[in-house]
Order: structure tokens, then sequence, then C-alpha cells
């Protein structure tokens, strides 16, 4: 039995798992940046796509109902590593790990209805990163692993808002283009395996990513103010550091015990763009006589924390199961409309075949239960209205391949 009880033949029973943490977590993470993968032993290669289904409703302090926020959007990842002998082993892995997909609908403050047309507040964000691996084995039975290498990441967004002059001011027509950015970072990673009882344990670290954003604004409504209007400047932006922790262990020769938690400093993030983080200043200190320190299109107060829980169940040889629970904390609250939710509690299900000994399909499904918030305008600091009762879908495949 102990030949099949390793952490390449159990991870069958969790492949879904892993594809079902992707998405809805707090701030802009997306695909929780997968970690298992890097610190696995063998050859292994998988392509995984997702389709997320959000609804995010909410209703104003006015009473007015904003019947959607977030569209659905779909995702993709892959990744291949191999042991170039029982010391070194090479990959290369792609995920999305930022993004953000919003359209106001109803008749709100965030969508400007008249007779002839009708334009709503927008905003999309994308990323692509791709990281290259080194892993090392060390100890005299190869138990100690660590990996790591360098990181590449693309970043692009546009905003445009839409909506009720009343409540959003001289935001209304306000347009944002965040051209795209490549710039680096590393990962660095360790870890602990015993195949003989299916045990691993891993931390997986992630650098910061600094990127040189040029930013595109127009905000034609402060030209009453005497203030500019268009502008295109370079100006920092920072994607956040991250540390993922994997563990798994057997529980019997077929079942398999997993726990995942990651934390992301969302706290110390905000997207400021330049002119509009100017003219609002000066805007507030004229009408309202205050000062303030800066005026984000986007910012989170807190830090996040994801935990969750999953078992496998290898049925048969060829076929598993497997269910996980999850929590994330969420990135603080009152939050900006354009990610109306705190954190969220989550339950999965999944299935793998082994098409062959080798080859695997995997399909899983999970549902996530958002946590009420209010909404802020980042700029303004306005209050907006509360979000409640909220939920979101998530189903997943991933095509896989694994030897030892």
């Amino acid at each position: 039995m102990l030949k099949v009880f390793t952490p390449s033949r159990l991870t069958c029973a969790i492949a879904t798992i892993s594809l079902t943490s992707l998405a809805s977590a707090a701030g802009l993470d997306r695909s929780g940046q997968p970690s298992d993968e890097f610190s696995n032993s063998g050859t292994l290669a998988y392509i995984s796509a997702y389709h997320i289904s959000p609804d995010i409703s909410g209703v104003e302090e006015n009473g007015k109902v904003i019947k959607s926020v977030a569209d659905d959007y779909e995702g993709y990842g892959y990744g291949a590593k191999t042991d170039v002998n029982d010391k070194f082993s090479v990959g290369v892995f792609y995920d999305q790990p930022f993004g953000a997909d919003v359209y106001f609908e109803g008749n709100n403050s965030l969508v400007s209805t008249t007779s002839d047309s009708v334009k709503a507040t927008e905003a999309r964000v994308s990323s692509d990163n791709f990281t290259g691996l080194l892993g090392v084995n060390l100890g005299e039975n190869n138990n100690f692993k660590i990996y790591g290498g360098p990181v590449l990441q693309k970043v692009e967004g546009r905003l445009t808002v839409h909506g009720d002059r009343a409540v959003i001011s001289a935001l209304d027509n306000y347009d944002l283009r965040i051209a795209k950015s490549t710039d680096y970072g590393y990962m660095v990673g360790a870890a602990y395996l015993k195949p003989e009882i299916g045990l691993k344990a891993a931390v997986t670290y992630r650098s910061a990513i600094e990127h040189d954003i040029n930013y595109s604004e127009a905000m034609p409504l402060v030209a009453k103010y005497g203030l500019p209007t268009n502008q295109a400047k370079v100006k920092t932006l920072e994607m956040p550091q991250s540390v993922n922790i994997d563990f798994q262990t057997g529980l019997n020769p077929t079942t398999l015990l997993t726990a995942k938690a990651r934390w992301v400093p969302w706290g110390d993030f905000a997207i400021i763009p330049p002119l509009l983080d100017s003219n609002v200043k000066k805007l507030v200190k004229e009408t309202k006589k205050i000062d303030i320190d800066r005026a984000p299109v986007l910012a989170y107060t807190d830090d996040s924390y994801m935990l969750e829980l999953g078992l496998g169940k290898r049925l048969t040889p060829a076929f598993a199961v497997s269910g996980s629970i999850g929590w994330d904390s969420g990135a603080g609250n009152p939050v900006s409309p354009l990610g109306p939710t705190e954190g969220f509690y989550s339950v999965g299900l999944g299935a793998k075949y082994n098409v062959t000994p080798n080859w695997a399909v995997s399909a899983g499904a999970k549902y996530l239960m958002l946590g009420d918030a209010k909404g802020q305008l980042s700029a303004t600091k306005r209050n907006l209205g509360t979000f409640e009762d909220n939920d979101a879908y998530l189903v997943g495949v991933k095509l896989s391949y694994q030897a030892k």
C-alpha cells in the first residue's frame, strides 16, 4: 500500500480543491497565486480554466437600487516542471493574479440615463504572471526542498465613471486608462516532504512588484473651476507581496487532509491617479475647507487573510472526489463600489478521473457567500450605500499530467 501512498498519487484526490480556490478573494486578488504545484516532486504539467458568476447588488442611501455590479469573468493558468535529477528541478508557471470586471446596472447614482443613451460606471483590470522555477532537494532522503525564481508581471486597466452629479460631483465623466506595464519580482519558498505518510508542508513568498504606470486621465467637469482636465503622467504603482502556506497529510492510504492559508497586505495598496488626486484635493480644500492626504480611485484599509480546509478521497484507482470549506477576511469596510464585498465563506466540491495512470481530467464547483459591506467613493469618502446578501458561483476544469 505504501507504494501508492505518496503525495503525487494522493494529490489526485485534491487537485480540484486547488482549482476551485480561485477568484473572488479580497482586494483585486483573483487566482490566489497557487503555490502547491511548485513544491511537488516529479514531472507535472497542467492547464486549467474557470468561470465565475458573481451576483452583487445593493441599495443606496437615497433608496436607489443597484441591480448588478460585477460581470461574469473567465481565467486560466498553466504550468510545467520536471526533475532534472534527484537534486534539481526546473519549471515555469502562468497565472492571472489580479483583476476586476465591474459594470453598474439599474437606476442608480453610478449610471447616467438620458432620453437617448445609458452610460454606466465601468472598471476593468487584468494581469499576467510568468514565474520561472529552480528547485533544489536537500537532506539525506531529499525531504527538504527550496525553490524560487524570477516573476514577470504585466498589468493594465481602465475606468470610466458616469452617474448622478449630485452624488458623484466632478467625478462624472472621469476617464482613466492605465497602459500595460511590465515589471519583475521574485518568488521563493521551502517545503518539507515525507512521502511515506503523504505529508507536505510548504511556505511560498512572492515579492511586491513596483510598476511605472502611465496614467492617462480626462476629468472634464473640473474645467469650470479652472483646473486641468487632461493629463498623461507616469507614477509608481506597487502590486502587493504575499505569503502562501500549503499543508497536506495522509489520513489513510486513500484519504488526504489539506489546509491552505494566504496573507496579502492590501491595507498598503492604493491606485492614486495623479490628475484625480490633485484635482480632488484642491476641490475639497476649496469647497469644504479641509485638507485630505490623498484621493485614490481604489484603496483598501486592512490586510487580507484566507484559510481553506479540504478533504480528498480516492474511491477507485482512477477516480477521486474532494470537498473544501473556506474563509476570506476581506480587505476592510467600508469598501469601494468597484468591489463592494467584505470577504466570504465558501464550500467546494470536485472530482478527478485518471484517463491513464499519468493523464487526468478534473472538474469542480464552488459557492461563495460574499460578506456584507458598505460602499464608499474612495476619492471623496462619500457613502454610497450597502451591499448585502450577495454570492458567487465558480466552475472550473483542469487537464493534468503527472509522473514520478
